[in-house]
């Protein structure tokens, strides 16, 4: 049924490439997370049980409610040695996570800090990030990031996976604490052009917020 179905589609509109996703895609890469983009970065900070730092960046981030104000971070995936990644791990245990903003000048960092290291790594020392001290939770935020989010554990959503060695977790956290860097503040406001954060397009593709893509628009009344 499925292939009927794949077959019908690109009969009825040769402009378009139709797969269904229980199919092959018939492309060179899966293009899912090229065509939800760009989507911001959740550069996530964790402590172990042992107090070490764990880093690591999420393109599946966003905001998801300003009162009380909520982030999401979706954990996919395993650890290369088996189990839970430790992001997901560390917010289990302890239920509290840190989300610095990832931007242009901090790229290399962020990139460096998404290598697969072993468990009790602290990849903000790997990518040769200085800690700075959160107010109200325990995990460290990137001392060079503009902006930071800290969280505490609302919940986990376990959803389907199709892969029998990897889940995919969904993590609620509710932001309790923000800092802002005065530099990225104009006219008390968040000033983007200043900010410069960057976001994830799929495969290994990225975009940055640069003073001419700012534009303005009203909403209707």
């Amino acid at each position: 049924m499925a292939d009927d179905v794949l077959t019908r589609a690109r009969a009825e509109d040769g402009e378009t490439h139709f797969y269904a996703t229980d199919q092959p895609h018939g492309l060179k890469h899966n293009p899912f997370k090229s065509l939800v983009a760009p989507r911001p970065i959740g550069w996530v900070s964790t402590l172990d049980k042992a107090g070490v730092v764990n880093l690591a960046p999420f393109s599946f981030f966003n905001a998801v409610a300003d009162a009380p104000q909520m982030v999401i971070v979706c954990v996919n995936g395993s650890h290369k040695s088996g189990g839970a990644k430790d992001t997901l791990a560390n917010i289990r245990e302890t239920g509290e996570f840190v989300c610095s903003m990832a931007t242009w000048e901090l790229r290399e960092a962020m990139n460096h800090s998404s290598i697969d290291a072993a468990h009790g790594v602290d990849e903000m020392r790997l990518a040769g990030l200085a800690a700075a001290p959160s107010r109200l939770v325990k995990p460290p935020r990137v001392a060079a990031a503009p902006a930071a989010l800290e969280c505490v554990l609302h919940q986990i959503v376990e959803l389907p996976s199709t892969r029998a060695d990897a889940g995919n977790n969904t993590v609620f956290g509710r932001v309790v604490g923000v800092h802002i860097s005065r530099s990225i503040i104009k006219d008390g406001m968040i000033d983007m052009t200043r900010f410069h954060p960057i976001a994830r397009l799929g495969y290994n593709d990225y975009a940055v917020v640069r003073p001419d893509d700012v534009f303005t628009m009203k909403r209707p009344e």
